[in-house]
């Protein structure tokens, strides 16, 4: 198969790769984590399952590696040498004296550019090693692209951290201000072809933040649903919010007036999040509705399952959302005549 070379098709292999690999490796931990935290008690043997997620977690720089290695339509060897690398650059290797450890996610964004190193490596040395290929390029993007990942490992982790950082402390200035924004920002993101999930990790989005955007990416679900509630048939309407509002982002992208109505949804739900101190965690925040995972982390930031916490959970993530969806519906469709189902068809015959 031919490769596309385009730094336009490389970006986007790199950034679709990584985006799928995260969602691989954090989804089995986000669905069943909180689950297993709430009934462990009565069944402690299903522990194991957290267990088997954390391992699933550590392997996420592995993943990312052979999703891109995929989108670019590396052959094996060139996939595998990527994949060494990235778990090199990742961070969450250590070495000790009793041996090496390994644990946690690695540092996402370090993963990108050792990827992004090995990636650029294996498109330049090509053919041209030719039989030499199986034993030169696993060394030499193992050396050079997970070296240079060593590199930048500190440099880059410090600009990660300090973001996240800015924005924890721009949330404890302003919780609603902030809740507001962040949701307007990750409905945009879920839209388009960055991953929320990818960001939210990269900067270690957390607590009211980390809610707030999550409520961004769950309102954006609903409305979108219902905004192209006759245009679509109903479990495609239905994914926009138990999948991924995602599905439109060409939809979006051709028509980006349509921005407009989502943002105003994803903002007032996200304030209403900082408000009622709503909470998630870096792998909660790219999900919305999806899985449970953004009601679940929310119920769990709370710290008891009691029924007004339940109920305040169901009436933010489900009865609010669909309240704005149907309301700026009525305004932007019947009364302002801004948009018409059709601008959100979709066709998957």
């Amino acid at each position: 198969m031919k490769k596309e070379t385009s730094p336009k098709a490389i970006t986007m292999n790199i950034l679709n790769g990584l985006s799928v690999g995260i969602i691989v490796a954090l989804v089995p931990g986000a669905l069943f984590n909180a689950l297993v935290k709430l009934i462990s008690p009565v069944a402690p043997w299903l522990n194991v399952v957290t267990q088997m997620t954390g391992i699933a977690q550590t392997m996420l720089p592995v993943l990312a590696a052979v999703c891109v290695g995929m989108m670019a339509k590396f052959s094996p060897i060139q996939t595998g040498s990527l994949a060494l690398a990235a778990i090199v650059g990742a961070g969450n290797v250590h070495v000790t004296k009793a041996g090496m450890t390994i644990a946690g996610t690695g540092d996402v964004i370090n993963t990108a550019v050792t990827i992004a190193v090995g990636y650029l490596l294996i498109l330049l040395l090509g053919q041209r090693l030719k039989a030499y290929t199986i034993l030169l390029i696993p060394s030499i993007v193992l050396i050079v692209g997970g070296g240079i990942g060593l590199l930048t490992f500190g440099p880059v982790t410090e600009v990660t951290k300090y973001i996240g950082q800015l924005v924890e402390q721009l949330t404890n200035l302003q919780p609603i201000l902030m809740g507001v924004l962040m949701g307007m920002a990750f409905a945009l993101l879920i839209v388009s072809p960055i991953s929320t999930v990818g960001i939210a990790t990269a900067i270690s989005l957390s607590g009211i933040a980390s809610g707030a955007a999550n409520l961004g990416i769950v309102a954006a679900g609903f409305a979108l649903a219902i905004y192209g509630w006759h245009a679509n048939s109903v479990g495609t309407s239905i994914a926009h919010f138990l999948g991924s509002p995602k599905m439109q982002m060409a939809n979006l992208l051709a028509k980006p007036k349509l921005f407009l109505p989502v943002c105003l949804n994803a903002g007032i739900l996200g304030g209403l999040g900082a408000l009622f101190q709503v909470k998630g965690t870096p792998m909660s925040a790219g999900f919305g509705f999806s899985g449970l995972v953004g009601p679940l982390a929310a119920l769990e930031g709370y710290g008891t399952a009691n029924a007004g916490n339940i109920i305040l959970i169901v009436l933010l993530f489900l009865v609010a959302p669909i309240a704005l969806g149907y309301a700026s519906n009525i305004v932007f469709t019947k009364v302002l005549h801004y948009q018409t189902p059709e601008d959100y068809a979709l066709n998957y015959e």
